[in-house]
């Protein structure tokens, strides 16, 4: 089978290194990819935004299956377009994908769904906004509609903070993402994720994990796209999940069904959990970055079959098998991010790291430069490990963390802290 991936990630990475564990991959190429995938796959420079472009291009290379990485391609409509042109591809429709797209819609559906979430109201005005951040006080959330590249929630634990971030939002800092906020009650409770394949109909759970989005240690400083991950998430107990499954996706994917928009792809169920009861924190619809690296290293080569399974309606008779195993990783980025820092710092001592199905790095923001990696991004490595304790995989993945030589990165220290 001839396999498409688009993007270019630490999240493609990983969803790259599954794929060719497995036999039925004759060939892979990725588009546009990074230093670290073009080490294991054929790596295509291609406008992944663009869905006749990519259509042509999956033509003139025979692509048997596309899998799409990032949710703004899914959101422009690219598995569409693909779709009609008679490519088999996991990832969900641009009307689907709004349930990461639009935060109000995603409020509707969830309404209409009766899923537990948090109580919220939308504006496209700031007197409004203001008002009703006044009325509700702190802590509170503000949220863009759209999206804006992980970035787009404030948890404002005082007003001042939530006033401040309406006026960034409508005052345009994050574009057309920002023309309508939504602004929610704060939730109590320890934050996990979930991920659920869905084919239409089936929905599968494939797993669970917690990340670390804050840039500083004790989970203090500015929100990032996520400092490290490690599943199983304890949290998220096999009664929990089936809560989750029961009372919030089932709901949904059945919502969306009724409104003639199914959902196919990976759905990533954001939940807070308090007590035994989760609630709906977001939905992606595509893997969560830096999840999905925990995630692959877990699952290997039936990855790819549960993806396909997925994108041909045949999830009803998938299976995961999983081992009794934690997998973590750990974000290296470059000094400065999540605010401005310098890209073109060279990272050595890569080549002397394992790369096996226990002890992978996987490449986010890189590049090769005349023989040398170099970062060219905020996130920039994902050094992950599997053991058969979570204890051990983290003793794994900082051996080879400190075994890398880039003094122009940083990682935090205290990854899996609330499992261990």
């Amino acid at each position: 089978m001839n396999i498409l991936i688009l993007g270019s990630g630490g999240r493609e990475h990983a969803l790259a290194w599954a794929v060719m564990q497995n036999p039925k991959c004759d060939k892979l190429i990725v588009a546009p990819g990074n230093a670290g995938i073009a080490q294991i796959a054929e790596c295509a420079e291609l406008d992944i935004m663009d869905g006749g472009l990519v259509a042509t291009f999956a033509e003139e290379n025979a692509i048997d299956f596309v899998i799409v990485g990032p949710e703004a391609p899914l959101a422009a409509g690219v598995a569409d377009r693909l779709r009609e042109a008679g490519f088999l591809v996991f990832g969900p429709s641009a009307a689907a994908a709004r349930l990461e797209a639009s935060k109000s819609f995603t409020k509707e559906i969830c309404d209409a769904a009766g899923a537990p979430t948090a109580g919220y109201a939308r504006f496209t005005q700031a007197g409004p906004a203001k008002d009703y951040i006044r009325a509700q006080g702190a802590p509170i959330v503000i949220k863009a509609d759209g999206l804006a590249a992980g970035k787009g929630v404030i948890v404002a634990m005082d007003e001042a903070t939530a006033l401040e971030a309406i006026d960034d939002m409508l005052g345009g800092a994050f574009g057309d993402a920002g023309a309508e906020v939504v602004i929610e009650e704060f939730m109590e409770g320890e934050e996990a994720s979930l991920f659920v394949l869905v084919d239409g109909e089936e929905v599968l759970s494939i797993g669970t994990a917690q990340d670390h989005k804050r840039v500083g240690e004790g989970d203090t400083g500015p929100n990032t796209g996520g400092m490290g991950a490690y599943s199983p998430a304890p949290v998220l107990s096999a009664e929990v999940e089936a809560r989750a499954m029961e009372e919030i996706v089932k709901p949904t994917m059945a919502e969306m069904a009724r409104r003639g928009v199914p959902f196919q792809g990976v759905l990533y169920v954001g939940l807070m959990i308090k007590d035994g009861a989760p609630r709906l924190v977001e939905y992606n619809v595509r893997f969560g970055d830096p999840e999905c690296q925990v995630l692959m290293l877990r699952l290997g080569a039936q990855a790819m079959d549960l993806m396909h399974a997925t994108a041909e309606g045949r999830l009803r008779e998938a299976r995961v098998n999983w081992a009794e195993d934690h997998a973590i990783t750990v974000v290296m980025a470059a000094n400065g991010y999540p605010g401005s820092y310098q890209k073109g710092s060279e990272i050595k001592g890569l080549d002397t790291l394992p790369e096996d199905s226990r002890n992978m790095v996987f490449h986010a923001g890189t590049a090769a430069r005349e023989g040398a990696i170099v970062a060219t991004g905020g996130r920039v490595l994902n050094v992950t490990a599997r053991g058969d304790s979570l204890a051990e995989a983290r003793d794994r993945a900082y051996a080879m963390v400190e075994a890398i030589d880039w003094p122009g990165g940083f990682y935090r220290r205290d990854i899996g802290w609330r499992a261990l």
